[in-house]
């Protein structure tokens, strides 16, 4: 048994070892640091979004060096964002699709909010399917492990059993839970913040929350919720077409509005500027306007 055990803690050794060298630092914020991973050799930084906090941002390297940062892009929705470095001859992260994890498997989260890496062991918690998060962004798989996210891991990887990185560890995406962005959406979102340097998302410029139809207007839209208008902001697009608050918002571009989680995932970047059909409840009727659809500051 003892030597069973110390092959696994010498395994667990060389895999943070291994993935560690594809681990930086990131100075972002005043306070503790966070932590990044190499996407590529060349100086492209892979981080949590809301690590960054300053325009002036640092990265320290596995070997020790400090240099200054470029921020590329970021995506809030998904909490990630690209940093460029004058840095080359990294050693770029081996990524592991989610669908090779299993719930129960083991797990080490890496951290570098100091000089060394650090780690902690633990299980995948949850798997599902494609979600949004709560500032609209959408990651294609739900990963959810019980490591333990200590202060500066954030940004930093979540590894496999076969050293390979899972996902990028994030304490921003749901507070309370740790949970990791899957390796296809990180790949999707730094190809789209290398050509473009940001995620677009619509905007209204609304605050709202689901509410029961009754039952006559139930009938007379097909559906049995709505989202009731509680705040519209002055001069946004909301506004400009028309929406009062009090409406009750049914359809948006055709689409029913049964939860603000609809209306995120109908808010996609394709219809920045573009004008939309909306139909809402005003007094007990329906009344059907248009807007144009604005891009989320």
């Amino acid at each position: 048994m003892g030597e069973r055990l110390k092959q696994f803690s010498q395994a667990l050794v060389e895999t943070v070892k291994e993935a560690g060298a594809s681990v930086v630092r990131v100075e972002g914020r005043d306070r503790l640091p966070g932590t990044g991973l190499v996407w590529s050799g060349d100086g492209l930084i892979l981080t949590a979004d809301h690590l960054l906090e300053r325009d002036a941002v640092r990265v320290g390297l596995p070997d020790g060096a400090v240099v200054a940062a470029q921020v590329v892009g970021r995506d809030p929705g998904v909490d990630l964002a690209v940093l460029r470095t004058p840095a080359n001859g990294l050693q770029p992260a081996a990524w592991a699709e989610a669908e090779a994890l299993q719930v129960g498997g083991l797990v080490l989260a890496l951290g570098r909010p100091s000089d060394q890496v650090m780690a902690t062991l633990g299980v995948v918690s949850a798997l599902d399917g494609g979600w949004r998060t709560p500032l609209g962004g959408f990651i294609d798989r739900y990963l959810q492990t019980d490591v333990v996210m200590f202060p500066g891991f954030s940004g930093g990887p979540l590894v496999d059993a076969d050293g390979r990185i899972a996902g990028l560890n994030s304490s921003a995406l749901t507070p309370g839970l740790s949970l990791a962005v899957p390796a296809a959406t990180a790949r999707q979102t730094v190809e789209t913040l290398l050509a473009h340097g940001r995620v677009r998302r619509g905007y209204l410029g609304i605050g709202a929350q689901a509410v029961q139809l009754p039952e006559a207007l139930r009938n007379a839209t097909g559906q049995t919720a709505g989202l009731l208008l509680l705040n519209v902001e002055p001069g946004g697009p909301a506004e400009r077409g028309g929406l009062l608050l009090g409406d009750t918002l049914v359809t948006l571009n055709g689409q029913p509005m049964p939860s603000l989680e609809k209306l995120l995932a109908v808010l996609g970047g394709e219809l920045v500027g573009r004008k939309v059909a909306a139909r809402v409840i005003r007094g007990g009727r329906l009344k059907d306007l248009a807007l144009v659809v604005g891009e989320r500051p």
